[in-house]
């Protein structure tokens, strides 16, 4: 049973990812601690609400560095929702840039759609080869929360870059999750996402 940290930075949504895991097959922590979270199989980090806040959160208990210390090491990261945003060099909101993690290079924008925030189950467009999206029917359905993304326009460097782009569009063509190496990430919600969720889950557990 690989050994899951689902990182405390102050963020939300740490119990129901806690469960989504537990129930995919992994033993989960809820910690902060730097040594339990170096050392799992797999770290988990969950992201609600803003952009700059989250990264705020993070700077506190050194998760940017920790994160980079994993990557560097080989060590699986996953991101989820703002903590997938938090992945990329940086985020704009209502006009203020804030400083990402940088492990991937682009900025998270707010989307260009009528209605927003974009809230609710959209079918995602898996990259070819996709460990994260493995035996998931094309036509499936993930949940959405959120009113920004990395957006299509000017992100074609993640792929050029060996990144594998999962896409969907909600008003515009944005990345629905990325994986590259040991570091993968979703904007939508596995852990919110019934059955489909639980298999990405399980697939990204299957790569530890």
């Amino acid at each position: 049973m690989p050994r899951v940290v689902v990182l405390d930075y102050g963020s939300g949504n740490l119990r129901s990812a806690q469960r989504a895991l537990e129930r995919a097959g992994a033993q989960v922590q809820v910690s902060a601690d730097t040594g339990d979270a170096l050392e799992c199989d797999g770290l988990v980090v969950p992201g609600v609400g803003a952009f700059a806040a989250c990264m705020a959160g993070l700077r506190v208990v050194g998760g940017d560095k920790l994160i980079a210390r994993r990557l560097e090491l080989g060590r699986p990261v996953l991101g989820i929702c703002v903590g997938m945003q938090v992945l990329f060099s940086a985020g704009v909101e209502h006009g203020a840039w804030t400083e990402g993690c940088g492990a991937w290079p682009g900025t998270v924008d707010r989307l260009d759609a009528i209605v927003l925030p974009h809230m609710g189950w959209n079918t995602v467009s898996a990259a070819p080869g996709s460990a994260l999206f493995a035996g998931i029917p094309p036509g499936t359905r993930f949940y959405f929360v959120h009113s920004y993304a990395l957006r299509a326009a000017g992100s074609d460097y993640l792929a050029g870059a060996g990144a594998l782009v999962s896409w969907t569009e909600h008003g515009e063509r944005f990345a629905a999750a990325v994986e590259q190496g040991a570091l993968a990430a979703t904007q939508f919600h596995p852990e919110k996402s019934g059955d489909a969720g639980a298999v990405l889950l399980a697939n990204w557990l299957g790569t530890l």
